[in-house]
């Protein structure tokens, strides 16, 4: 083991680490709370103060990943389509099959300035998670019961409602619904069998009607669908828990724009043309597992100054006084004042290693199993 792979191994690290991104998160959490007020005088400059706020908190995920463990992502496109990347609204349709494929997608949204803004179409039980799901309440996040009979009401007015949104934003779906795993995609391709689809291998069946709700509402704001095929180099499974340990992985992303007036507005024409897509999907997902690449002509977008320097603010502010703090404890010689310290130490990783295990797939919803078997 490498020096630079041995301090990276570090606890105490990770819970400076995991400090800095808790703390800030909460304050972050409660400034937003504060700008509540501007919603019915301007509510341009609340999604724009509230898009700041959110950066300086997610972008510190994705220093984890670019900087940290030193992870890139290598994009396979066509110059015309690397040339909107971060000036227009784009649905982005990405696959859901690693741990850290949601960070891969932040990384980037931030390369292109587009992570303070950038959207997802969440589960509800997300908006309870806190610090990133509470951010999203105020980042207008699209949340979703997985039940149509009211996702069909909220989630096309959470949409209608982004129609007038002042920054380009991408909004990210993983249209499958869920992560893959081996008892997912066997239930999966039963239904595929039952419903005469195509079959599969890297991918489960996607979520047609959610994917049709988007389109129909977004059509005329958002211009084109970036769909996105990740995978990693070597075979990899990467995991968060490896990002926080500091190992690298080699990320590669095809990227395929396709303008919006290409979808079908029909709602069953829009679903036939998403399997038809997830097919090309999977295709692509087999020539990469042949050949080691995607295809297409290969961008690496630089990194930007921001994300280092947002993080060394947070650190800056955070770190002195809880040093003077555990200084102060240490010296203070009472055993009741050292044990609520070491109280707080374990607390803290307790909750930095429950954040980590939401992204865990063995720790993942059962909606691919229970829900494949009622179909889309």
């Amino acid at each position: 083991m490498g020096l630079s792979s041995f301090i990276k191994s570090q606890f105490v690290l990770h819970l400076l680490i995991g400090y800095i991104f808790l703390v800030s998160g909460l304050i972050v959490n409660l400034l937003q709370l504060c700008t509540l007020p501007l919603w019915p005088i301007n509510r341009s400059l609340y999604r724009h103060v509230n898009c700041r706020l959110a950066y300086s908190h997610w972008s510190q995920l994705v220093l984890l990943l670019e900087w940290w463990s030193g992870t890139s992502c290598t994009i396979y496109t066509d110059p015309q389509t690397y040339e909107h990347f971060g000036k227009e609204h784009a649905i982005v349709v990405l696959n859901h099959n690693f741990e850290i494929d949601f960070l891969c997608g932040w990384t980037v949204c931030e390369r292109f300035g587009v992570l303070g803004s950038s959207k997802v179409l969440a589960k509800k039980q997300l908006s309870y998670v806190p610090l990133i799901g509470w951010s999203w309440y105020f980042l207008e996040i699209v949340f979703c019961k997985r039940s149509w009979a009211e996702d069909s009401v909220t989630v096309a007015r959470d949409l209608q409602r982004l129609r007038d949104y002042p920054e380009n934003f991408w909004l990210l779906l993983h249209c499958e619904g869920t992560r893959f795993t081996p008892e997912k995609h066997a239930i999966s391709m039963e239904v595929a069998e039952r419903k005469g689809l195509p079959k599969l291998k890297h991918h489960l069946l996607p979520r047609t009607r959610g994917f049709a709700l988007c389109v129909q509402n977004l059509r005329g704001t958002v211009p084109a669908i970036y769909d996105c095929t990740l995978n990693f180099r070597g075979h990899t499974k990467p995991s968060l828990l490896g990002v926080v340990y500091g190992r690298t992985y080699k990320a590669d992303m095809c990227v395929r724009r396709i303008p919006m007036e290409d979808i079908p507005e029909d709602e069953k024409e829009c679903g036939d043309w998403l399997n038809k897509l997830y097919k090309e999907k999977d295709d692509l997902q087999e020539e990469y597992e042949q050949s080691g690449k995607f295809p297409g002509q290969m961008f690496q977008p630089p990194r930007r100054p921001w994300v280092p320097l947002n993080w060394a603010f947070w650190a800056s502010l955070l770190l002195s006084p809880l040093f003077h703090f555990a200084a102060g404890v240490a010296t203070s010689g009472s055993a009741l004042a050292i044990a609520g310290l070491i109280a707080v130490v374990i607390a803290a990783s307790v909750g930095v290693r429950q954040l980590i295990s939401v992204t865990e797939i063995d720790k993942g919803s059962s909606y691919g199993i229970n829900q494949s078997k009622k179909g889309s």
